[in-house]
Formats: structure tokens, C-alpha cells, sequence
């Protein structure tokens, strides 16, 4: 009875994670890194958008084309600097359920059942409370986002939690440490970072190799590092062409600034963003609630090791948990940058919890649950857990009219101009504004409309640069602000199409 009621748990727990996540995907904005993803997979990974004007369905119309294998390797070498498995993999996703970003985001969705399913495989094998430790994991604002977006994150997490299920299962057996290790390179060759859980496992392999000894395990640790090694040469042959692609993306490393937003981004890992949900000393006092809230949780869960039996296991959970945290402090003080974000801390999210699952008492689980609970509900619905794409391309879209958007064209043409697209009716035109654009020449490109909405997205450098130069082209007797909303400001021609056209541009 009771193993029938286990079973009824688990399932429930995880058919409310699918839905959960499912929900994150359908319901949230679309983001500036999932254009990478749309367009890499379709006609063009770095678009060249006209000086005329194009519609919104243009842009989605080029990434709804297909491009095959070779060719996005050649484009992931010459243009980005991630690995390839993540987008050859959704490539031939979009392939059978479509170009939507709604269709490449159920892709992770469907990674991110797949990592859960291992997550209670683990917990029932180690006699965790298995429905506990889904509802734990996906609960953990981290995984539930990057387990729902357009990116590689969810593979690479589903793939490194196969590898330490296989390890776990092994007991010390060399030919299921293979197995891992290929796994665990897998999972580096669909998002570098994948590697500090991978290295975590390596070093527990040779931790329980070395005391007390066990021959077995010397083989185990031998073989793992060879199924690793055997994904090496792919990731050097993508990450040498790659490692000058995105200097200065990252602020200079120092090391106290670091280490907060380190714990910072580490905590709405967890528990998520809600000090964002208010404002003033209202922030001030929920950030220290939730600050005491994870640490009063962190020391019931080091005091109280309740479930797992074996005490390697506990060792391994507990490296693959802190291995991402380290991890990106030491690349920060390798190459002088501060690589901190929380997606890349979910790497740690399903080990936490199983660690959690494992040492919290029922009612603490409850209170932990409660408040991960109320994050997502903020993950899904709340403006300031998105990026402004969504909320932007509703504000101008509202306000165009019969006019045209004027958007700032970002760093690559990809993210801005894509997620604005993504978000907007397919008929809303749009002019795209380079970084070369002068005020003269945006007022010629738009010339031919009685009203201009620009949509003030500064997301990156070039875009931030463009801002001044799309509101100085309007700051003009021919052009009269008419409306103002997020984002967004719109503008009416008073004078003759020749007056806005040519007179304007001698100036």
C-alpha cells in the first residue's frame, strides 16, 4: 500500500513539474539569448537587416528557415561561443513540431522531465523522498527557468545528472564509469559550464579511489575519465575558434563585488526574485528575510542527514552542488571577468535538491516549498523577472498605428530585433537602426510615415549607443511627441513628406 501510495506521489509531482514548466514556456517574453538560438537554426545566424523598412513576420520568416548540421557548426565557430550539440539537436526539433519559439522552448521542457525523472530514479535508489526531491528541484526558480527557455541549458543539465545517476548505480563497476564520463562530455559539448559538475565527478571518483583503496575504483576513475576526454577534442575544436568572440561581455573581476552577487545569485537560485516584486525599504527587508530565510535552511540541512545511506553519495551530491559556484569564481580570476548569472548556477539546482530532500524535516520541506511556490508564480507573471521585449512590442504596437517602429539594431542584429519581432503582430513595420545611423538619416528612412514609435530597448552596447541618436532625429519642429509608454515614445509628422524627408536631412 504504502509503495502504491509512493508511486501516486511521485507521478503527481511529476505531472505538476511538466505542467509547471510548460506554463514558464508558453507564458514568459521571449529573451535577447533565444534569437541565437531561432536564428542559428534557421536561414541566417547573423541576419544583415535592410535600410528600408521590413515587417515583423520578415524577421520571423528567416528564422523559420532550417539550416543543416555543417552549417551551423561553420556559423557557431565564426560567431558565437557556445557548442554545438544543444542546436543540432533543436534544429532537427524545430523540424518535426515547428519554428515557434513556443516549439524550440518545449524542447528544454521536454530535457527538463527527462532530468526530474532521473532526479527521482536517484532519490528512490538512495531513499530520499523521491516526489519530495522533484518537487524540490523544480520548485528552484533556476532550473525552472532554464529548464524552460530556448537555450542548451536544460540538455546540458539532463545529460550531467544521467552521468551521476550512471556513477551512482555503477558502485565502482569501470564500464559504467564509462558511460558517465561520455555522458558527462556530452554534456559539455551542449554548454561548457556543464564541465564543473563533470569535474566535480572526476574528483569523486579519485577521492574513492584513494581511501580506502579499491582497485575497481582506479579502474572506475580511469575509464570515466576517458569517456570524458573522448568529447575533448570536439569542445577545443569549438571553444579555440570561439574564445575572442565575446571580450568585454563581463565586468572586470573583483573579487568582494564576486563573491555578493555570487550569494546573491546563488539564493534566487533557490527561492527566486521576489525582493524584485517591491519596491523601497519594502525590497530592503524581503531580501533579508529571504538572506535568513536560506541560510536558517542551509544549517538544518548540514546539521540533519537524515536518508541517504551511503556517505560517498552524500560526497558527490554535495561536490556536483558547489562544483558550478567555484567553478565560476575561478573563471573569473583566470580571465579577469566576473561570469555570475543565475542560469548559470542552475547547473547546481537539481543537486540541491536531492540535498534538500534529503535532510529537511516535512514541515521545513513545506516552508521551502511555499516559498519557491510564490517565486514562480512571479516567474510566470511578473514584468520585472522578463526582459523588456514583450512589454515593449505591446506598448508600440499599441501606439504605431499606421506608422512604422523605429528599433535599435543591438551588437548582432539577433537579439533585440528578434525577440521585438517575436513578441509583435506580423504586419507591424519596423526600421532597424545601425550603429553608423545619423539623426538626418533616420528622419529620410522614415520619411514616408505619418507617425514613428521607437522603441527604446538598450540592451547591450550598441544599442545604448543608438538611443540618443533615434530621440535626436525627433527632437525636431517637423516631428511632435503624441504618446509615451513603456519603452516606447511615438511621434507625428506636422510638416510636408518633402519638409521631413529632404529639407530635414540637410541639417
Amino acid at each position: 500500500m504504502n509503495g502504491s501510495v509512493g508511486h501516486r506521489r511521485l507521478f503527481l509531482a511529476l505531472s505538476a513539474a511538466v505542467l509547471l514548466l510548460t506554463a514558464v514556456a508558453w507564458l514568459r517574453g521571449a529573451e535577447y539569448d533565444e534569437q541565437y538560438t531561432l536564428f542559428l537554426t534557421g536561414q541566417a545566424a547573423r541576419p544583415v537587416w535592410p535600410a528600408g523598412v521590413v515587417t515583423a513576420g520578415d524577421v520571423r520568416a528567416v528564422q523559420a528557415a532550417h539550416a543543416g548540421l555543417a552549417a551551423i557548426a561553420r556559423d557557431l565557430r565564426r560567431v558565437d561561443v557556445h557548442p554545438p550539440l544543444y542546436f543540432w539537436t533543436v534544429a532537427a526539433w524545430r523540424r518535426l513540431l515547428g519554428n515557434s519559439l513556443f516549439a524550440a522552448r518545449l524542447a528544454s521542457v521536454l530535457f527538463s522531465a527527462v532530468t526530474l525523472v532521473l532526479i527521482a530514479a536517484i532519490a528512490r535508489a538512495e531513499h530520499i523522498p523521491a516526489s519530495a526531491a522533484v518537487l524540490l528541484t523544480v520548485g528552484c526558480y533556476g532550473f525552472a527557468y532554464t529548464g524552460a527557455i530556448a537555450r542548451g541549458f536544460a540538455l546540458a543539465q539532463m545529460l550531467s545528472v544521467a552521468g551521476i545517476a550512471v556513477l551512482l548505480a555503477a558502485r565502482w563497476r569501470p564500464y559504467r564509469a564509462l558511460s558517465a564520463g561520455v555522458l558527462l562530455g556530452a554534456a559539455t559539448c551542449a554548454n561548457y559550464l556543464a564541465a564543473f559538475v563533470a569535474c566535480a565527478a572526476l574528483l569523486w571518483l579519485a577521492l574513492t579511489a584513494s581511501a580506502p583503496p579499491r582497485p575497481q575504483a582506479r579502474q572506475a576513475l580511469l575509464l570515466g575519465a576517458i569517456g570524458l576526454a573522448v568529447w575533448l577534442p570536439a569542445d577545443l575544436w569549438f571553444f579555440l575558434a570561439q574564445r575572442h568572440s565575446r571580450i568585454g561581455q563581463f565586468a572586470p573581476f573583483e573579487p568582494v563585488a564576486a563573491a555578493v552577487r555570487l550569494g546573491q545569485y546563488s539564493v534566487a537560485s533557490v527561492f527566486g526574485g521576489l525582493p524584485l516584486y517591491v519596491d523601497g525599504f519594502a525590497r530592503t527587508a524581503v531580501s533579508v528575510s529571504i538572506a535568513l530565510f536560506a541560510a536558517g535552511v542551509a544549517a538544518i540541512a548540514v546539521r540533519r542527514r537524515q536518508c541517504i545511506a551511503r556517505p560517498s553519495t552524500r560526497l558527490l551530491l554535495a561536490m556536483a552542488a558547489v562544483a558550478p559556484p567555484i567553478g565560476l569564481l575561478l573563471l573569473g580570476v583566470v580571465f579577469d571577468n566576473t561570469p555570475i548569472e543565475l542560469r548559470y548556477l542552475a547547473f547546481a539546482a537539481t543537486f540541491i535538491g536531492l540535498l534538500l530532500a534529503d535532510a529537511l524535516p516535512r514541515r521545513v520541506r513545506y516552508a521551502v516549498l511555499a516559498v519557491q511556490a510564490v517565486a514562480l508564480v512571479g516567474l510566470m507573471t511578473r514584468p520585472e523577472t522578463m526582459q523588456p521585449a514583450r512589454a515593449t512590442a505591446m506598448a508600440a504596437a499599441a501606439l504605431v498605428g499606421d506608422g512604422v517602429v523605429v528599433l535599435p539594431r543591438g551588437n548582432d542584429g539577433v537579439g533585440i530585433v528578434g525577440a521585438f519581432a517575436v513578441e509583435s503582430p506580423p504586419a507591424v513595420r519596423l526600421v532597424v537602426v545601425g550603429p553608423e545611423a545619423s539623426p538626418a538619416q533616420l528622419r529620410v528612412q522614415v520619411s514616408a510615415y505619418p507617425r514613428v514609435a521607437l522603441a527604446l530597448l538598450g540592451q547591450d552596447t550598441t544599442s545604448r549607443a543608438a538611443l540618443p541618436v533615434m530621440l535626436q532625429a525627433f527632437a525636431d519642429p517637423c516631428w511632435r511627441a503624441v504618446g509615451k509608454a513603456f519603452n516606447v515614445q511615438a511621434f507625428d509628422r506636422v510638416c510636408g513628406e518633402g519638409d521631413a524627408g529632404t529639407s530635414r536631412a540637410a541639417r
